[in-house]
């Protein structure tokens, strides 16, 4: 009987997980790095340099881009991130060092350069500290008046996937995910909190029996520390939610003796090259990074620690960074670009409605008698297209589920008057070449954004049902 499970996929997996395991036995020993646990995600190889020492890498075609510094002992590590930078070119790849910290930063070889700044607290002080900030306070205080409920959870409440608690993460975690303006990523931020469950520390928050919140801290070994790595909460759920989870975690390791626990890495902040910062004032309609270091920045720190980029001397800083992108995007920055235009729409909003006015304004000049059966009706184009422009901008800014709906209808009416239009007045009057360019632009536009706009909603309808 075929049972339908493929015998090779099968010793694969078997395969991979034993090599997980040996991964964890290091860095429970060499674990320093902040995203050392992370090695442990799918999609991710390992180069071993012995069976004390390894590397996590994801291969981009071009480059190996590891994850952080090797698992290495502290007196190996820049020896053995020497050899994987050589292994590296024996295979045709340069090599590059994503979210790699001051010990592999002050290699004489390499070239480091910083990329942001993580947030650290002492877990010991940060009850004194938290009562200090009037800010951090009032959050607290705020979600607990809205009776969230803050709880860890069991292991066995997230390794069992028929568990009622597993299943309402998972659907939080969708809805998380899908109101995001970036396609996922695939390179150290994997939501992949059921995996190693024991090793980790999850709460969830609950209001009234829902989960609402859900936060995961994975150890960082060698620093006796904790990384708060999934942090999620519903968009409904009262201010305040965020931080009162964050406060459970440093509860929790301020009980076990940590000393150490980071939020991770805010992309751009501190004294980064004036390049970087303004790629990322071009990205940001997709990612806010200047309001993730605002919002880390809130929970009053003790200290900010410096990310880097590590690469060798012959690898140019800019070309390293462009192999860390193409890490994170899956391979393909322009594939990644696409998925997130028809996965997102608010930068596709933002670019339609930039669009439509010099389009309107065409109209407005355009010969009425030959493009339009009649004044009226150009006017009345003219003056819808306006309202829709908008719209977008309105939607671009603040996606609202009713004026959306609202949105989507006019345009797929204007998309089904446009196409009746053209069939009975514009074709039959063409005069070449360019007329038809512009006949098809006029109906391709309202079919392509209210596809954009049906998209948001049925995302907006998923995420909050």
């Amino acid at each position: 009987m075929n049972s339908g499970t493929n015998p090779t996929q099968t010793v694969a997996a078997q395969s991979l997980a034993t090599e997980r395991l040996r991964v964890l036995q290091l860095l429970r020993r060499h674990g320093f790095n902040t995203t050392s646990f992370q090695v442990l995600e799918d999609g991710l190889s390992y180069w071993w340099d012995s069976p004390e020492a390894c590397v996590a890498y994801a291969d981009t075609g071009r480059a190996w881009v590891a994850a952080g510094a090797p698992l290495a002992s502290p007196e190996n590590c820049g020896a053995v991130a020497a050899r994987f930078v050589e292994a590296a070119r024996r295979a045709g790849r340069r090599c590059v060092f994503f979210a790699s910290q001051q010990r592999l930063a002050e290699l004489p070889e390499m070239v480091s350069t910083q990329v942001g700044l993580q947030p650290i607290w002492d877990p010991s002080t940060w009850h004194a500290n938290a009562q200090a900030s009037s800010s951090l306070r009032y959050q607290l205080n705020r979600a607990r008046n809205k009776t969230v409920v803050v709880r860890r959870l069991a292991a066995t409440e997230l390794t069992d996937p028929n568990s009622s608690m597993r299943r309402s993460i998972e659907r939080l975690i969708e809805r998380w995910l899908g109101n995001r303006r970036m396609s996922p990523m695939a390179f150290l931020v994997h939501v992949q909190p059921f995996s190693f469950a024991e090793e980790r520390r999850s709460f969830v928050a609950e209001r009234a029996g829902e989960v609402i919140g859900f936060v995961s801290a994975v150890p960082v070994y060698a620093r006796n520390g904790w990384f708060i790595e999934d942090l999620i909460r519903a968009a409904d759920a009262p201010n305040g939610t965020v931080e009162l989870l964050v406060d459970a975690v440093m509860e929790q390791a301020a009980g076990e003796g940590s000393t150490w626990v980071t939020l991770g890495l805010a992309p751009l902040a501190g004294p980064v090259p004036s390049w970087m910062r303004r790629i990322g004032n071009v990205g940001k309609p997709l990612f806010d990074f200047a309001g993730l270091h605002r919002f880390k920045a809130r929970l009053a720190p003790v200290a900010w620690e410096p990310v880097f980029v590590t690469h060798p001397r012959d690898v140019s800083t800019p070309l390293a960074v462009l192999d860390a992108l193409r890490a994170f995007a899956g391979g393909g920055i322009a594939s990644f670009a696409v998925r997130t235009l028809i996965e997102g729409p608010a930068l596709v909003l933002w670019i339609l409605a930039l669009m439509l006015i010099p389009w309107t304004v065409a109209l407005a000049l355009s010969d009425g008698a030959l493009w339009f059966p009649s004044p009226e009706i150009k006017y009345a184009w003219i003056a819808f297209d306006v309202v829709v422009c908008a719209a977008m901008i309105s939607l671009a800014n603040r996606f609202q589920r009713t004026l959306a709906v609202a949105t989507a209808i006019a345009v797929s009416c204007d998309a089904v008057l446009t196409l009746a239009q053209a069939a009975l007045w514009n074709v039959p009057r063409l005069r070449g070449t360019g007329d038809a360019g512009i006949v098809i632009i006029g109906c391709a536009a309202p079919l392509f954004a209210a596809a954009v706009l049906w998209r948001g909603v049925r995302r907006e309808f998923r995420r909050r049902p």
